[in-house]
């Protein structure tokens, strides 16, 4: 079509079969669209054709063929799915295809002081020293729930190392130190720790704030969380 066009601009100096040659077209194809050209300037346009442009540029080109579709049924123009496409191609509409959001739940550049991984040192349920219930709990880090309606929702959960049970959890629209003293609070209702709980995390913003460390001093329970960068450590 970009060639047409510039044969278009130049076939008043240049014979229009020498710029089709020029360009790689055959000189048929060219008459062909002019003469598509000519008809479209002399017929008006089509009302569904006005609405399109209107729906694709209220919703910020976001919409593809198949919700111009809909919006456009909503508005009383029955368009076909093919006849769109070979529309908004012809006008240049193509729609933006943003990227796929993922939250970030996990923000360790926060500059609290995070504490050490003590959980290296803890023998693991099957060996001959297995951890008893109520001495470890873990805390997977914050995660992200998708919703029906498009919006997300996040957990907190702390699970015992030794029976694997969820001993705490907090869900909430939003993800602050709230979410995460929350489920722990939750967890010290539930359960009778033993004397010297270890506690284990991540290194996020939630788990180094003022009320996290305060709620495990006010229950003498002791904080690990993984080592900077190794996967490894994630509970």
């Amino acid at each position: 079509m970009r060639r047409y066009r510039f044969i278009n601009k130049q076939r008043s100096q240049y014979p229009v079969r020498l710029l089709c040659q020029v360009v790689a077209v055959p000189a048929s194809g060219y008459y062909a669209w002019h003469h598509a050209q000519q008809q479209a300037v002399t017929q008006p346009e089509p009302a569904w054709e006005t609405a399109l442009v209107k729906v694709f540029g209220a919703h910020k080109r976001c919409y593809g063929t198949r919700r111009l579709q809909v919006a456009l049924r909503k508005k009383g123009h029955r368009v076909g799915h093919q006849r769109l496409r070979a529309t908004m191609r012809r006008r240049g509409l193509r729609a933006l295809q943003p990227k796929a959001f993922t939250p970030r739940t996990t923000d360790s550049t926060h500059g609290l002081r995070c504490a050490l991984n003590r959980l290296l040192g803890q023998p693991k349920p099957g060996q001959p020293k297995p951890v008893q219930a109520n001495r470890v709990w873990v805390s997977r880090g914050i995660m992200y729930l998708p919703l029906a309606n498009g919006d997300w929702t996040y957990l907190c959960a702390f699970q015992d190392m030794a029976s694997k049970q969820v001993v705490g959890w907090q869900v909430g629209a939003t993800m602050p130190w709230q979410l995460v003293t929350s489920a722990l609070q939750r967890a010290f209702w539930s359960q009778l720790p033993a004397l010297g709980l270890l506690v284990h995390s991540d290194r996020g913003g939630q788990y180094c704030g003022k009320a996290y460390r305060q709620l495990l001093h006010d229950h003498q329970a002791l904080r690990s969380q993984s080592r900077r960068g190794d996967c490894y450590d994630n509970a």
